[in-house]
């Protein structure tokens, strides 16, 4: 079973190649088809954020499971391989299974410890499951990252006062203009990451909020969660003219292309005022040449990362302390990885020890004749079958627990000769054809 991560982040690559990445929830089930028919590509899940894109997979080979998750990755962003490798990561085994619980545990996103990576990645188990691209390692190590993420949040104060990218945003909104008390605040788009970002901006005293979207239900659903100011709402119509009247701008919109720019904002832009803009949403909402405009003064997600270190060494202790717990996971993981090696053997000897049982059973049942009651046929075949459960017990759970690999393969191939497990392979086999 060999297990492999390919992806970028916020780590290996900017923002305008990890928007070229981006796979949509709704893209999804087309990408897991397309890895799925690699003839070495078993299992597959795909984990896409605004600050990540990862594919993991299960591969009967490594590197040919690899080059055709590049190759995908390569058609899908539009990007030459040449120019994406440098900005790729490979992680194998061990390596992928401690990254994804790290992932999961918030210790490798931009925001050390923050929350909402932990629902992104049951969201790309439930995707995965959907789209029958994951099958049982896939599952299993989804699921463990994801009791993982809980565990260091339950057992570290590393989640405690943890800020969101909307969280960030908000804090470096409050250093550029000092005080929320006067300012006109617009939010376009009613998603997860507007709804934080209004959570925020309420708590360091915000007021004068303008809430736009898309459908002006959604806008005023978010805005009646927050019944202690008063949210104006509206649609994306008027979203220029609410723009050039606000002091500060947060875009987090779900659109792919760039909704704001020069020549749609530069027109209505009055002279002597100024605009904050800061784009939260990858694929980004701003185009870059916004700041060509005098006014105005725009910031992406790699620009929070000044805010999140003022955050990172306070949380460094608490981060290490999250490691030692994840160690403990992976290796729990990795156990079970192992075990998965002594099925077929295990399975074999089962088998072979059940089919003597059953020969021997009846043997016997022959010579008691038929006024033996089906009662006590019962009880023999209860005995017979608790005695050999109880015999292989003891091997087949140390041949599991084993961690030595040469000691675990030197075992198996004892077992093998000594019940001469590879010819009753062949001869069940033959009995089935």
């Amino acid at each position: 079973m060999n297990i492999a991560v390919v992806g970028l982040s916020h780590q290996t690559a900017p923002v305008e190649v990890r928007e070229k990445l981006s796979i949509p929830s709704a893209q999804v089930a087309d990408a897991i088809a397309h890895l799925s028919g690699s003839p070495t590509i078993q299992e597959v899940s795909i984990l896409s954020t605004c600050n990540r894109l990862e594919i993991h997979i299960v591969a009967s080979e490594t590197e040919s499971g690899i080059r055709d998750v590049m190759r995908f990755l390569s058609e899908h962003s539009g990007i030459s391989l040449e120019c994406l490798r440098p900005h790729l990561f490979v992680l194998l085994q061990q390596d992928a299974v401690t990254h994804l619980m790290r992932v999961s545990a918030g210790l490798d996103s931009l925001v050390l410890g923050e929350g909402q990576i932990l629902a992104q990645v049951k969201h790309a188990l439930s995707l995965g499951q959907q789209h029958k691209g994951v099958g049982r390692v896939l599952n299993r190590l989804l699921k463990d990252s994801i009791k993982a993420g809980k565990r260091v949040r339950t057992e570290t104060n590393l989640g405690t006062g943890a800020v969101s990218i909307s969280s960030a945003a908000a804090e470096l909104a409050l250093m550029k203009v000092e005080s929320f008390d006067d300012c006109h605040i617009a939010i376009l788009g009613a998603g997860k990451m507007a709804r934080l970002l209004v959570q925020h901006l309420i708590s360091k005293r915000a007021s004068n909020i303008t809430l736009l979207n898309r459908t002006l239900e959604r806008a005023d659903e978010l805005a009646a969660q927050f019944g202690d100011i008063q949210i104006k709402t509206g649609t994306l119509e008027s979203m220029l003219e609410t723009v050039v009247s606000a002091d500060v701008v947060f875009t987090c919109t779900s659109a792919v292309e760039p909704i704001l720019h020069r020549d749609n904002l530069a027109p209505l832009c009055q002279q002597g005022s100024q605009i904050m803009v800061f784009d939260i949403a990858v694929p980004r909402n701003v185009h870059s040449n916004i700041n060509e405009i005098d006014s105005v003064f725009a910031f992406n997600v790699d620009d929070l990362k000044a805010v999140v270190a003022q955050n990172q060494e306070s949380r460094r202790q608490m981060a290490r302390e999250a490691e030692l717990l994840l160690d403990e996971e992976v290796e729990e993981f990795m156990d079970w990885l192992r075990s998965l090696d002594t099925v077929p053997t295990i399975s074999s000897l089962r088998s072979k020890v059940e089919t003597i049982r059953t020969q021997e059973l009846e043997k016997a049942m022959s010579r008691l004749g038929s006024e033996f009651s089906e009662k006590h046929r019962g009880v023999v075949e209860a005995l017979t079958r608790g005695i050999v459960n109880k015999i292989l017990h003891d091997p087949m759970t140390q041949l599991r627990a084993q961690r030595d690999m040469d000691a675990r393969d030197n075992a198996m191939e004892t077992l093998k000769v000594l019940f001469n497990l590879e010819t009753a392979a062949r001869e069940e086999a033959s009995s089935r054809q």
